[in-house]
């Protein structure tokens, strides 16, 4: 297994501090929220970018990419029926390649579940096509980057576009593009039918990137879920992408939540 985790895991802290605990912690990996950057990634200069990217290097920590697109961001919506917004956002998608590229990292996971749910009068067909078209639309840039966008299904909690793995396939195989691919997250799977690790084997063929947490918002081992069915069904597929720890509820503090994480996933890979 290959473990990163995201940087907005470590709060108030600095980028460097986060990096240099992450790298300590024995993480390889490193997550980008971009609004921990600034307001939009195109207010990152190509100086700030070479600086971020040698800060998570130095460290001894591998760019993955970015998660948390459109968070805290104004003027954006991929399902929206103004075309205009849609344009935008599908640019913007193209900026946020560029800065992940900058950065040296690939993947920019699409959750945003407020920026691509149903809006008054939008049916669900007709949200999908406005998904595939923003997503058609930054193809070009995506191409150019080498960057791949990993759709995650959310659950009907947070959204009510895209709310499955298999709801996220169909989606990915109506654009038929390498660059378009499958994220998937522990915390969003625990609201699906079926077993989680029965998600992940159903999806092997379009997953680009994992996401470990627990149903209770925190890190894995902090919850009721158990992890070791999960973390074989990766084996099972001969998945060889990251394994990323996202946590939303940091009560524990980041430092506990950062190190038993790791810990956890250790201990349960060591036991398979």
């Amino acid at each position: 297994m290959k473990y990163a985790i995201c940087n907005e895991t470590f709060q108030d802290r600095s980028l460097a501090e986060g990096c240099a605990f992450a790298a300590e912690c024995g993480y390889t990996g490193l997550e980008v929220a971009p609004f921990t950057l600034a307001k939009l990634a195109t207010e990152i200069t190509t100086a700030e970018r070479t600086a971020i990217r040698n800060t998570i290097t130095s460290a001894g920590l591998e760019p993955i990419g970015l998660h948390w697109l459109l968070a805290k961001t104004e003027g954006f919506h991929a399902t929206t029926r103004d075309a205009e917004m849609r344009k935008r956002t599908s640019e913007y998608l193209g900026n946020l390649a560029r800065l992940s590229a900058d950065l040296g990292g690939s993947v920019l996971v699409f959750g945003s579940p407020q920026q691509r749910s149903l809006q008054e009068g939008v049916t669900l067909a007709e949200a999908h096509d406005h998904f595939v078209e923003v997503l058609t639309e930054a193809l070009p840039v995506l191409e150019k980057t080498g960057c791949v966008v990993a759709i995650e299904p959310l659950s009907t909690q947070e959204t009510d576009v895209i709310t499955t793995a298999a709801e996220a396939c169909t989606l990915i195989d109506r654009i038929g593009s390498p660059h378009v691919r499958l994220h998937l997250d522990v915390k969003a799977m625990s609201s699906e039918a079926e077993p989680i690790a029965d998600v992940i084997r159903a999806n092997a063929e379009h997953l680009e990137h994992f996401h470990a947490n627990d149903a209770n918002l925190q890190g894995h081992g902090f919850g009721a879920i158990e992890f070791a069915p999960i973390f074989q069904a990766p084996r099972d597929i001969a998945y060889n992408g990251w394994v990323s720890v996202e946590v939303f509820d940091y009560t524990p503090g980041p430092d506990r939540l950062a190190k038993d994480s790791l810990d956890y996933m250790r201990k349960v890979e060591a036991s398979l």
